[in-house]
C-alpha cells in the first residue's frame, strides 16, 4: 500500500491501561481535551520529502479517515494535519505548512 498525492498512512498509537500490584488494568479514558494524538508513519507519497516511513508525529484527532487493508486498521491523513515530528532523540520539530 502506498500513499498518494499529499497524503500520509499512518497507524495511531495504541493507549494501553495501567496494572495495578494486584494485577488490575486501569484503562486510559480518550481525553476529549487532547486536540493532538500521536502515530507512526506507516506510508508516505513520493511528494513528501520531510517525512520517512517509521517516524512518530502527533496529528489533529479530528482529521483523516480510517481504512482496513489485509485485516489491519490504517487512518489516512493529509500532510497539513500533522503538527509535529519526533525525531530519533525526541527533539521535537514543528513542520511548516
Amino acid at each position: 500500500m502506498k500513499a498518494v498525492g499529499n497524503n500520509l498512512v499512518i497507524v495511531p498509537v495504541k493507549i494501553t491501561g495501567d496494572k495495578t500490584k494486584g494485577g488490575l488494568l486501569l484503562v486510559k479514558k480518550d481525553r476529549e481535551d487532547i486536540r493532538y494524538i500521536q502515530a507512526e508513519i506507516h506510508s508516505v507519497s513520493d511528494e513528501i520529502k520531510s517525512l520517512k516511513k517509521g517516524d512518530q508525529i502527533y496529528y489533529d484527532r479530528h482529521a483523516g479517515h480510517s481504512i482496513e487493508f489485509e485485516k489491519e486498521q490504517y487512518t489516512v491523513i493529509k500532510i497539513q494535519d500533522v503538527v509535529v515530528v519526533l525525531w530519533e532523540n525526541y527533539k521535537l520539530v514543528t513542520l511548516g505548512t
